[in-house]
């Protein structure tokens, strides 16, 4: 039998119940001192007539009968009127101890309603701590527990999250700039980093996270400029991602520009050849009958020189005809523009990572290299080390950045996709700064082809152990059909009334009054709702261990300080120069 959650003696208790309604009781509090220590939003325990079973409430309205003075307050006008000092709870539960269980159950339904003149407990400290486990689905006979912090209403007790339920149901983590997102998302991805197979690919777009050093963390990069020709490998934690990695839908919105007359012609031609170019691989690899089963987006490297050269063949190939010298072939003129965009993001530097990856890249073994750095859980990693896998997109361009995002984040899906079911080990896509590549404005092009891919994550990644957390600080620019997936929120001081009824869509009607604190939070503290907390809570997220570069400067004080002020600007301008931040 699990240990007792409640520990309720006699002189600790509230009142009694003296109103019964359908879904909310009066409690009549005896004593004045606890009138001024119970607060609204508290937990409450209500004797139940099942025995050890106990109804949950919430308190919803407070009156005192009496002031200091001896003169009479009026009531607060409600269905249920309220009278003397009392408390008015909205019931949301029942609390069921489980004799032959580890673990005791709390369901939201109510079979009963509670007698008059039951008793009521506030639920404080260690009995808030306990039941809060019980809600998270936490076995006290292991350690393995998600822990955000601590509650606002009582910092004694210790908010915990049911793990399963955040990552399979997705979560979205909102709130305006210096709110403590990034913070919030460190304390999460330590926890995780010590699990003995976490497994979660962190999307990182500025350079945050690149301060958490665990052994269950590992960084990587993308190429920058600098690393174009150098012999630098995924073990050096730098990422190649070469052209041929992606599909079909990126590789039209990267070269083919809709206006132009001939892009039909150019989207046919430029599956045709990478078909192609593709079968051509295997079949040189493998044997002509492995070349049967290529499609235009299987992942089969390829050159992108002998494409173009094949491109550019086709625009002024000239076939048999009336005239001596023939005439103009099919394609002939008509794919030059296709050529001179291709030929420009070659001859860009910055896209060195895409179009001149290093020889290693064009090994059919080398992908399986690349997954299982990106993929394989801690336990399966050399040295069982980095399970958390966060990624530094800073040196990306602006401009393609929702393609590479989108590609690295199909990638995982598909691969997990393809996994036996049994062999299916559970990831986490986290996603920071979303609303840059998850939009809710498609523009086309590269932004369509990245939402498209987060959407179907969103909406069947569960079926293939594939978890995604939204981070943003402008939840209202980010795409509806993948926030309306997460069954989770996490949402930190929200100051934008666009930003807060984007939340309040998510928030379930019960619990809609909630929204009205979004702009009062403190930094640090947040509103979690959703399935990984049956009930909603108001948390102070506690301090990481492992911080995030993302704290906000000190204006005034830095101002103010009489130091002078020691700047490499020098730095920063050959850095500009290098397109590269590292060294």
């Amino acid at each position: 039998m699990a240990d007792p959650v409640f520990i309720l003696p006699d002189q600790e208790r509230l009142g009694t119940v003296d109103t019964v309604d359908t879904a909310s009781v009066i409690v009549r509090i005896h004593e004045k001192d606890k009138t001024r220590r119970i607060t609204v939003n508290r937990l409450v325990a209500i004797e139940s007539s099942r025995p050890g079973q106990k109804l949950i409430g919430l308190v919803q309205r407070i009156t005192c009968a009496e002031d200091d003075d001896g003169h009479t307050t009026e009531p607060i006008s409600s269905a249920l009127p309220l009278e003397r000092d009392s408390a008015r709870i909205s019931l949301i539960g029942t609390y069921i101890p489980r004799l032959r269980s580890a673990r005791h159950v709390f369901r939201r339904s109510l079979d009963i309603v509670p007698e008059i003149g039951a008793v009521c407990w506030p639920i404080e400290g260690e009995n808030l701590t306990r039941f809060m486990r019980v809600l998270a689905r936490i076995d006290s006979s292991t350690g393995s527990s998600l822990s955000l912090g601590t509650y606002s209403l009582d910092d004694r007790a210790e908010a915990y999250v049911d793990g399963d339920k955040l990552f399979q149901r997705h979560a979205a983590i909102v709130g305006s700039t210096g709110s403590g997102k990034s913070w919030t998302v460190a304390r999460i991805l330590e926890q995780a980093a010590s699990l003995p197979n976490g497994n979660a690919i962190v999307f990182d777009i500025h350079g945050e996270y690149g301060s958490l050093v665990d052994d269950g963390i590992r960084h990587f990069r993308i190429a920058g400029p600098a690393d174009t020709g150098a012999d630098k490998s995924i073990d050096d934690g730098v990422l190649h991602l070469p052209f041929w990695l992606l599909g079909y839908e990126a590789i039209i919105a990267l070269f083919v520009d809709r206006s132009d007359q001939n892009a039909p012609n150019q989207a046919m031609i430029f599956t045709r050849e990478i078909k192609a170019q593709r079968e051509r691989s295997v079949e040189l690899a493998l044997g002509a009958d492995a070349a049967n089963s290529v499609i235009i987006d299987s992942p089969i490297p390829f050159k992108v020189s002998d494409l173009l050269s094949r491109l550019e063949q086709l625009n002024s190939e000239r076939v048999p005809g009336s005239t001596s010298g023939g005439k103009a072939g099919d394609f002939n003129g008509k794919l030059s523009r296709a050529i001179a965009r291709l030929e420009a993001k070659i001859d860009d530097r910055r896209l060195g990572f895409l179009f001149a990856p290093p020889d290693a890249t064009s090994d059919l073994n080398w992908l399986t290299k690349l997954v299982s750095a990106l993929m394989a859980p801690r336990a399966a990693q050399p040295g069982r080390r980095g399970g958390i896998k966060i990624i530094d997109f800073q040196e990306v361009p602006s401009d393609i950045l929702p393609l590479m995002v989108s590609l690295v984040a199909s990638l995982v899906f598909t691969v997990q996709q393809w996994q036996l079911k049994g062999d299916l080990h559970p990831i986490a896509i986290i996603c920071d700064e979303a609303h840059l590549y998850v939009p809710d404005d498609r523009l086309g092009g590269a932004d369509q082809v990245s939402v498209g891919i987060f959407e179907r994550i969103a909406k069947e990644g569960r079926k293939y152990g594939t978890g995604l957390v939204i981070v943003s600080q402008r939840p209202s620019e980010v795409n509806r059909t993948v926030l309306s997936q997460c069954a989770n929120l996490i949402s930190m001081r929200l100051t934008n009334a666009e930003d807060q009824s984007v939340v309040r869509r998510l928030l379930p009607d019960s619990l809609g009054g909630f929204g009205d604190i979004l702009p009062t939070l403190d930094i640090g503290e947040a509103l979690v709702v959703g399935d990984a907390s049956l009930l909603p809570m108001r948390v102070r997220v506690s301090e990481p261990k492992l911080k995030p570069t993302s704290g906000s400067i000190d204006f005034w004080t830095r101002w103010g300080d009489a130091g002078s002020a020691v700047l490499d600007l020098g730095q920063a301008v050959e850095a500009w120069r290098r397109q590269s931040i590292a060294s």
